[in-house]
C-alpha cells in the first residue's frame, strides 16, 4: 500500500512589511492548493513579512506584530498544512524561521541555522 502526498508551492510576491496583505495571499494560496488536492503548501522564505526585512529586524515591535500575524494566520487555516516563513524573536535572539501551521495552530517551528552575511542577505 503506497501513500501519495501532494505538495503545492506558493510562488507569491510578498510585500515587505504588509503582514495582513501577505497573510491574505497565503490564505488564498492555501485555499486554492486545498481545492487542487494538495495536503501541504510551502511558502517562500520570510513570506509573512516580505523579503528582505533588513532594518525592520532591529525593531522588537516588528517581531511582536509578526508573531500576532502568524497566530492569526494559523487560526485561519484548516484542512491543509502550511509551512510559512517568518522572523522570530525568542529569548532575546532574532531568528529567520519557518513554522508548520496545521489545524488552526502552530504545530512546529524551525529556525534557520546558517545565515548568509553579505549584502542583501545580511540578516
Amino acid at each position: 500500500m503506497s501513500s501519495t502526498v501532494k505538495i503545492a508551492v506558493a510562488q507569491i510576491n510578498c510585500v515587505l512589511g504588509d503582514l495582513a496583505g501577505n497573510a491574505a495571499k497565503i490564505v488564498d494560496c492555501a485555499d486554492r492548493a486545498k481545492a487542487a488536492g494538495a495536503q501541504i503548501l510551502l511558502t517562500p522564505e520570510l513570506s509573512l513579512c516580505g523579503y528582505p526585512p533588513e532594518d525592520l529586524l532591529l525593531r522588537d515591535g516588528f517581531f511582536r506584530d509578526c508573531a500576532a500575524a502568524l497566530d492569526g494566520l494559523a487560526a485561519a487555516l484548516r484542512g491543509i498544512i502550511v509551512i510559512v516563513g517568518h522572523p522570530q524573536l525568542a529569548g532575546g535572539r532574532r531568528y529567520n524561521a519557518a513554522s508548520v501551521l496545521q489545524d488552526g495552530r502552530i504545530a512546529a517551528t524551525y529556525r534557520k541555522r546558517n545565515l548568509s552575511s553579505y549584502t542583501v542577505f545580511d540578516e
